[in-house]
């Protein structure tokens, strides 16, 4: 077999080019592509290792994990005690801590019970929900010229809802790309489409030539192909837009036959009702609209003329007028999109500048830019799905149906299930974890870390499509394994034996994330807000109770809260948190406005309460950490108190300690 990265350069110029119907292994048209990488391989459930700890696994899981601790002499960790495993099952299903009455109530026998009611619960979506966005870069405040009127918070909402549902992934995927192809599709479902309607935008100056802007409008083609290639396939398809991918099987030809996609499409606020609701409003809105475009060139007149304001309050009638008689005119429609090709002309008055041209229903092919160079154009590449992915007839799945979006997204699904369930699988196994078996959750070709335990993720993805693509299932089968139910505490010895935990001897002690901590401490104070969806609300005002989730982020512009507390960049895909530790992460806690709050507000409640300070120490453990104090945490407590230290600087103490910062 031939590598396609070792070729002679006119072969793989020509394969680039799309004149040769070569695969990117190499191959001739309708060979079997035997020699791709590990993860493009076909799935199979795999057969289960033998171990002599027989009487630890609990499940198909830790036969495999076992396997890999016998071989490397170690012995699994004690189970973790009944409260550290219900702290961190809610933790992982739903971000938010138990409450001591659940800790106290908790029957160890009955876990699989606990685990199926806290993934009916709607807490459990908003948690889950949240992992996705990070991959979606999702924002609910884009760029200002952004010319979408439509609210973002409508995308977070159906993702947190298809969660909870359970929809299956392989349904997921194809909803978020072409939902409203879908010929039994709801237009509520439109909303899924915010993961490409959310994009980030580049600014276009249109007064420049069409040479500098069409570099900007394939600089936006090249973010969408790669996010979808990141998220979906694990894969840097963005690598291939200069050259053939350096690693990845993807040639140039790949790139700009899946960027052809993203140039047949535009984006644009679709409805999320039925069309006899919608299509009144959106006649409604064009002629608003109109009226408001002439009403703005009146106003360039300065002054206006006096014959003129008649004419504009005229016109000003005319718009509320419309407004208020057309029923639902001011209903929400989603960020989303339709197939429109763009194309960057010169404008046709002999002046300089650029007309971004997008022809509705139009779809176009790319051709392959010279070293990513749109100015420096090659032979036309037709839409088609990845070589590495043959179809029985030994060429891709043609992408040419409308813009191609709907052939993508069931092509991520179909034939590239394998490599699409290994993505996901190792994705929900890093969150509760800590890492994947994969410790490069969006690059699993060969530039990517090798998997720790190969067989298992084979397995399990596996298992994963047999049981209908179903997350929760996925969950259950992880949750109720030994290998997830294992103490963090082992002698240092053996931690030093595997530093990184690769061969899950125990469990990985984490810090929580941003939205579990602030979460967690509205919690523990009484004041959560557990009202669902909706508009977002500021994070800068210290009264929102509401969770995290619901917290505006904003592209370009943070809050304090998020960007001191390693919240993801929303104008990239990302695939994981940073943890750290930063000085700055210490003086917001010491001197944050909310965790302020939230200190006085616990004082306020144990002040209430009547009780003296033993009391009201036992109370503040038993809201935050589940449990009651040791003699010396309660000894040290009292004689904080003892020295006239107001009772809310003792609890921003608790509030930001070790333990309510981590789990075990």
């Amino acid at each position: 077999m031939v590598n396609v990265f070792r070729m002679p350069a006119s072969t793989r110029l020509r394969a680039a080019a799309g004149l040769a119907l070569v695969t990117v292994c190499g191959l001739d048209a309708g060979e079997k592509p035997d020699n791709l990488p590990w993860s493009f391989q076909a799935l199979a459930e795999q057969p289960l290792p033998a171990v002599s700890e027989t009487a630890w696994p609990q499940s198909r899981i830790d036969r495999f994990i076992l396997a890999g601790m016998e071989k490397a002499g170690l012995h699994p960790a004690a189970p973790a005690d009944d409260r550290v495993l219900l702290r961190r099952l809610f933790f992982d299903l739903t971000g938010l801590p138990p409450t001591a009455e659940e800790v106290e109530n908790f029957d160890r026998s009955n876990l699989a019970a606990t685990i199926d009611r806290l993934l009916a619960s709607p807490r459990y979506g908003e948690r889950w929900g949240r992992h996705w966005l990070d991959l979606a870069r999702y924002t609910d405040v884009p760029e200002s010229w952004s010319e979408s009127k439509s609210p973002p918070f409508l995308y977070r909402d159906w993702v947190v809802t298809a969660f909870n549902a359970d929809l299956p992934y392989d349904q997921f995927v194809i909803k978020q790309l072409a939902n409203d192809l879908l010929p039994d599709s709801l237009p509520q479902d439109n909303a899924a489409l915010g993961f490409i309607g959310l994009s980030p935008s580049y600014w276009k100056e249109l007064q420049l030539p069409p040479e500098i802007i069409s570099v900007t409008v394939a600089e936006e083609w090249e973010e969408r192909v790669d996010t979808v290639g990141r998220t979906f396939l694990g894969l840097t398809l963005g690598c291939a837009r200069c050259h053939d991918h350096k690693s990845d099987p993807v040639t140039a030809a790949d790139y700009y036959a899946i960027a052809g996609v993203f140039a047949s499409v535009r984006i644009s606020d679709r409805p999320v009702v039925p069309d006899e609701l919608w299509k009144p409003v959106a006649a409604a809105r064009a002629r608003v609209a109109d009226l408001e475009a002439k009403r703005d060139a009146l106003k360039k007149k300065k002054p206006v003329p006096d014959d003129l304001k008649d004419q504009l309050a005229a016109i000003e009638t005319q718009i509320v007028d419309i407004k208020s008689k057309t029923p639902h005119y001011h209903l929400a429609s989603a960020n989303g999109l339709v197939d429109a090709a763009l194309l960057v002309k010169p404008k046709d008055d002999g002046k300089h500048g650029t007309i971004l041209d997008y022809v509705e229903g139009m779809a176009q092919d790319l051709p392959l830019h010279r070293r990513g160079n749109p100015n420096d154009a090659g032979d036309l590449v037709p839409r088609r799905f990845l070589s590495a992915f043959p179809l029985k007839e030994g060429n891709p799945r043609s992408l040419s149906a409308g813009s191609g979006r709907l052939d993508l997204a069931r092509a991520l699904v179909e034939e590239a299930a394998p490599l699409s369930a290994r993505v996901i699988v190792n994705r929900v196994w890093q969150h509760h974890f800590g890492r994947g078996l994969v410790g490069t959750p969006s690059e699993l070709g060969p530039a990517g870390e090798a998997p720790t335990h190969p067989a298992l993720l084979d397995d399990l993805a596996a298992r994963f499509i047999a049981n209908g693509w179903s997350i929760k299932w996925l969950h259950r089968e992880i949750l109720g394994s030994a290998t997830w139910q294992q103490s963090s505490l082992v002698a240092r010895e053996v931690e030093a034996r595997d530093p990184l935990n690769e061969l899950y001897s125990r469990m990985t002690r984490r810090r929580l994330d941003v939205e579990a901590w602030r979460d967690a401490m509205l919690s523990a104070t009484g004041e959560l807000d557990l009202t669902a969806g909706g508009e977002p609300s500021s994070l800068d005002d210290v009264a929102m109770t509401r969770r995290t989730l619901y917290g505006s982020v904003q592209r370009r512009e943070l809050s304090a809260m998020l960007s001191v507390n390693d919240f993801p960049d929303p104008i990239t895909h990302s695939s994981e948190r940073t943890e750290t530790s930063t000085p700055l992460q210490l003086l917001f806690s010491l001197n944050g406005p909310f965790v302020l709050e939230r200190a006085k507000s616990l004082g306020a409640q144990l002040a209430g309460t009547g009780r003296d300070d033993r009391e009201r120490i036992a109370l503040a453990y038993a809201g935050l950490f589940q449990r009651a104090p040791a003699p010396g945490e309660e000894a040290l407590g009292l004689e904080f108190l003892a020295e006239g230290e107001p009772w809310e600087r003792y609890l921003q103490v608790l509030l930001t300690g070790n333990e309510f910062l981590y789990l075990d």
